[in-house]
């Protein structure tokens, strides 16, 4: 028992293994829920069910930031709290694609859920996979962050500018390659992403399913924003263990909320351009460390919700009176 508790103790990535471990059991107890007891049967989930499930997720992401900040101190907190909001608000963009993919591939919504809680477990993955790079790259070269800080100053620029672009599914190279690469079936099969169908002579053959399509997509898009929001998140703080966690505990609620923001993502439109200045500021203030100081956590959260909030209110202002889409 005494060998158990100092393994549990060891640091790993700067922060004991038995708070990694908590983490991720919080998260697999998530998991099993929302598929094994509140979505056991395929069915349709409300804008109402919605609100409520992302409530329940952004309540227990925000209690584990309160224990970020007990246990780990205020700067810790403040940073995890900062990161979680950055997270959440760029993958609000993330969901208007997502949005668009279902359409394109004409995936109901009672099939929809399913997608998207699969993509959670490859976003899992990924996004760890990218973060420890990051952590090694950050810890063994200082000069990475004034990488990081020009990319997301550009990306800001690139984002403000192209607001007004709506993507092009059906000219989409990865959509297109999939389509060259894999047998696809033109109709849904159910809840299945791969059936298996006689070819052309009549041997049974593996065939992937619109549905597969729009998980590799969705996994993808993830794969694409994450590359804007990691470097975001590092640029507030270094530590693996906060950049992870609110990275998840964000996605995590963002897939319960999905169904209510892809019914009103368009009521959010000038949303893309406060999150545009999130990412300007966060890239210039890495520069400006070294003639005015670094900036205190609680002033780099006031600003970044300010900013992200100035959007949501300028839009929901200009698009008063739009009511909800109709998705499916």
């Amino acid at each position: 028992m005494e060998i158990l508790l100092t393994y549990l103790h060891t640091p790993w990535l700067d922060t004991p293994l038995w708070a990694w471990l908590a983490f991720l059991a919080v998260v697999a107890i998530l998991l099993v829920l929302d598929l094994g007891v509140l979505h056991r049967e395929e069915r349709e989930i409300g804008v109402r069910e919605s609100l409520l499930l992302s409530s329940g997720y952004i309540g227990i992401a925000l209690a584990f930031g309160a224990w970020v900040w007990w246990y780990m101190g205020p700067q810790s907190g403040i940073e995890y709290y900062t990161g979680f909001l950055i997270e959440k608000s760029l993958s609000m963009d993330n969901v208007f694609v997502i949005a668009m993919i279902f359409g394109f591939l004409g995936i109901p919504r009672v099939y929809q859920h399913r997608v998207l809680f699969w993509g959670i477990l490859g976003v899992i993955v990924m996004r760890a996979a990218l973060i420890g790079v990051g952590a090694a790259l950050v810890q063994n070269f200082s000069w990475v962050l004034y990488l990081f800080g020009a990319f997301l100053v550009i990306t800001g620029i690139k984002m403000w500018l192209a607001a007004e672009h709506v993507p092009d599914m059906g000219s989409n190279p990865v959509l297109r390659f999939l389509r060259r690469h894999l047998r696809v079936t033109n109709e849904l099969h159910g809840n299945a992403f791969f059936v298996s169908q006689p070819d052309a002579q009549g041997k049974l053959v593996r065939y992937a399913t619109p549905l597969f399509l729009a998980l590799a997509m969705v996994e993808i898009v993830d794969l694409v924003f994450a590359v804007d929001s990691v470097p975001a998140i590092f640029a507030i703080t270094n530590d693996p263990f906060i950049v992870y966690t609110s990275n998840i505990f964000a996605i995590l609620g963002l897939r319960a909320l999905y169904f209510a923001l892809a019914a009103m993502i368009h009521r959010f439109h000038y949303l893309k351009y406060a999150l545009a200045l999130v990412l300007v500021f966060i890239g210039t203030k890495i520069f400006l460390v070294n003639f005015i100081g670094k900036f205190p956590p609680a002033v780099s959260l006031g600003i970044t919700f300010g900013l992200i909030a100035g959007g949501v209110v300028v839009s929901l202002w200009k698009t008063r009176g739009q009511r909800l889409l109709q998705q499916g």
